[in-house]
């Protein structure tokens, strides 16, 4: 179901509005997977995690505001941040993850806008952001769909994916918010406990059950 929410004279293009869909999900859910069939059906995907690397490359505010917080041990031997060593402080401290979403959550919203701005009209503009509950952004997007996974299925995939012991990889889920609280604020939900073909066929229902009228309506 569509909800209405004001989206922003950002996304106004030739008196359209652009349709945005905010896509979230849990770590190793597979929000990737189904940002890269929405893509293939003509979306404009903005990655949130992508434009968080951007904001703090080296010779950016974002990095030395990072340095500033955490010191110049959170740096590689080249300069660029080591995001193993920040990811040790700030998974483990709770205030300290807070610090760097404060830093880094501005600077890429920012930089989300701008990018948005460069819709065309009728576009369909899918921001993948996977803290987006945690964020409050679940009112800022005409559409938000939630990739859900079993807890068993995510934290193997965590584990396989990162090379991470079940502590660490239950720490990172622990980080987020809970299961619970992504479907309350889901308008659609992707399953993605199946197989591929099987996502591809919940992306293919999600673009004509809830997409394509919309785009219909603003012709």
């Amino acid at each position: 179901m569509w909800r209405e929410r004001d989206v922003g004279a950002d996304l106004v293009v030739r008196g359209r509005t652009v349709i945005t869909i905010g896509l979230t999900g849990g770590i190793g859910s597979g929000k990737s997977t189904v940002a890269e069939l929405l893509r293939a059906r003509g979306a404009l995907v903005i990655d949130a995690d992508r434009l968080a690397r951007e904001v703090v490359e080296p010779g950016t505010p974002g990095l030395a505001a990072v340095v500033a917080r955490f010191g110049e041990g959170v740096l590689g031997a080249d300069g660029s941040l080591d995001r193993a060593a920040l990811g040790r402080t700030v998974f483990a401290d709770g205030d300290a993850r807070r610090d760097l979403e404060a830093i880094v959550h501005p600077a890429v919203r920012s930089r989300a806008a701008e990018l948005s701005a460069l819709a065309g009209p009728d576009d369909v503009v899918v921001h993948m952001i996977p803290l987006l509950v945690e964020t409050g952004q679940q009112d800022a997007f005409d559409l938000v769909v939630v990739v859900d996974v079993d807890p068993d299925t995510q934290l193997a995939r965590i584990r396989d994916r990162d090379g991470l012991d079940e502590s660490q990889a239950r720490a990172r889920v622990q980080a987020q918010a809970s299961r619970a609280e992504r479907l309350a604020a889901a308008d659609v939900v992707v399953d993605n406990t199946g197989s591929l073909a099987d996502l591809a066929v919940q992306v293919a229902d999600l673009w004509r059950d809830h997409v394509v009228p919309r785009l219909t309506g603003n012709r």
